[in-house]
């Protein structure tokens, strides 16, 4: 039994709608890939769904804007204005002294120098001088730096080891006017006690001191 023909008509079911969208969106781009092997033709498709999302085939042998420059011969239609043609022209450009810059890269990293003839050489090995003159200025600058800030750390040390010093002779200084403060009045009360064994009197000495 055959497939019956559908009103081709919009789905109102967003559900439907956005199943059909995706099969029919799958098989878009699979035809397009398989007229491009099998024909060898140039295609280029591009889907925008409800939601903005974009899908493309473009074939390997070609771009975007090659199709579309073809397209605009081919039809006769301007596809480009002037704004766009200067923003092209102004990406070319750029695209241009980027490579110029890589090349220039290579050169001074030592790479594909074979073709350089003897002036450039040797305007290279100037370029190179230069540089390695300003790294060194560079380099004595960051020294210089790193010693004035040693010597600030230096100094900065020596006198915070100075203040603690002080700090802790003030702290023995008090404990040893505490120390004296107590043997003074302990000496009042108790003088025998504090003398060495060496000099205290016996009663019998005594008695023989009193008859000389």
């Amino acid at each position: 039994m055959g497939r019956g023909k559908i009103e081709i008509k919009r789905i109102e079911n967003s559900s439907n709608r956005q199943v059909t969208y995706s099969k029919r969106k799958s098989g878009i781009l699979k035809k397009a890939n398989e007229i491009n092997v099998l024909c060898d033709a140039q295609v280029s498709t591009i889907i925008f769904a409800p939601s903005g999302k974009m899908h493309e085939y473009i074939s390997p042998s070609t771009t975007l804007i090659d199709m579309l420059e073809r397209y605009q011969k081919a039809s006769g239609k301007r596809l480009w204005d002037a704004k766009h043609e200067n923003l092209r022209n102004e990406i070319e450009k750029l695209k241009k002294e980027n490579e110029d810059m890589e090349i220039k890269l290579r050169h001074l990293k030592g790479k594909d120098i074979n073709t350089l003839n003897y002036k450039k050489l040797m305007s290279l090995e100037d370029v190179l001088e230069n540089g390695l003159l300003t790294i060194r200025d560079k380099q004595m600058e960051v020294y210089q730096m790193v010693t004035r800030n040693d010597k600030i750390l230096e100094e900065e040390n020596r006198e915070l080891n100075f203040i603690l010093q002080q700090q802790h002779m003030a702290v023995e200084g008090g404990r040893e006017m505490d120390y004296n403060d107590e043997f003074d009045e302990s000496s009042g009360s108790d003088f025998n006690s504090q003398m060495p064994f060496s000099f205290r009197l016996q009663p019998m000495q005594l008695h023989s001191l009193l008859q000389l």
